[in-house]
């Protein structure tokens, strides 16, 4: 209750820039994932390839690259859930040493007299604990898709193995986009912790850290590769 009430009587400066870095990472996200038609995202090209791969999948044999490569998408997101789940656990422990908040507050340069120094480690907490879920659930997804694959018939013939393969190609997507959303809400926790030195900081980090993504889904060299002989 203690951090809702100095959120409520916060200067303008702290909530303007908190509603910069939500608005920022939710506009981000959708942007990412329902690109203009004439310059798609890397997470959309990366789609069609992901179609191409089950279609692939039917008429390889044997098929334990695929298993070899749906497996390590799932150690992906567990290695990713372990670690969110650490930085929050860290996270709440500090928020609940008061004593160690007060240490870090008068021992680095930080604007912790406008506003309660938890709230301002319980924002990155909150994007954590966002990619926690994210995770989990594509790390489920990933499960499903195997459990899909493995469902597809040897025999490229049979009708039931095309329809099969787009099913897996289906929930391989959309594990993807959790995973995928998991690691946007990572990124933003890190421009987070940019709040302990103020709002000005904050705004410079969310405005970095949106940047980035940009770049990188729109404008970076790999997406210009990912792009060579597509369709």
């Amino acid at each position: 209750m203690g951090s809702l009430a100095s959120l409520i009587h916060a200067p303008p400066g702290d909530l303007l820039a908190l509603l910069v870095i939500l608005l920022l990472w939710l506009g981000s996200g959708w942007v990412i994932e329902n690109p203009p038609r004439s310059r798609p995202s890397v997470t959309v090209l990366m789609a069609v390839y992901r179609r191409d791969w089950m279609a692939t999948f039917v008429t390889r044999s044997p098929r334990i690259f695929d298993a070899t490569l749906i497996d390590s998408h799932r150690q992906g997101t567990a290695f990713f859930t372990s670690a969110s789940m650490i930085a929050i656990g860290g996270g709440l422990a500090l928020i609940g040493n008061s004593a160690l908040m007060q240490e870090i507050a008068a021992d680095l340069p930080l604007d912790a007299g406008q506003i309660d120094l938890a709230l301002k480690v319980l924002l990155p907490v909150g994007f954590m604990a966002n990619a926690l879920l994210k995770f989990i659930w594509a790390h489920r997804l990933f499960g499903y898709c195997s459990i899909l694959m493995a469902a597809v018939p040897n025999d490229p013939a049979d009708p039931r193995a095309f329809p099969r393969a787009a099913q897996a190609a289906e929930i391989n997507i959309t594990a993807a986009k959790s995973y995928n959303r998991g690691l946007h809400s990572v990124y933003f926790a890190l421009a987070a912790l940019a709040w302990l030195f103020g709002p000005v900081a904050l705004t410079l980090a969310a405005l970095v850290t949106l940047a980035v993504l940009l770049r990188r889904e729109f404008w970076s060299h790999s997406r210009a590769v990912i792009l060579r002989h597509l369709g």
